[in-house]
């Protein structure tokens, strides 16, 4: 029995990657490079944020 498990589309970690630089900066090649690298860039921004 072989099981075959495909996945299309973006994760919620990307997705956000994309919109807070988007929200921030208006630069939609940061929102790329911040989409590629996903769930680092959300924690990164969590760490340091302005409150």
């Amino acid at each position: 029995m072989t099981q075959t498990v495909v996945t299309n589309g973006i994760g919620i970690g990307s997705a956000l990657a994309i919109v807070i630089p988007w929200d921030r900066n208006k630069s939609i090649l940061y929102a790329l490079l911040h989409g590629i690298l996903g769930w680092f860039y959300v924690i990164y921004y969590v760490i340091v944020r302005e409150k």
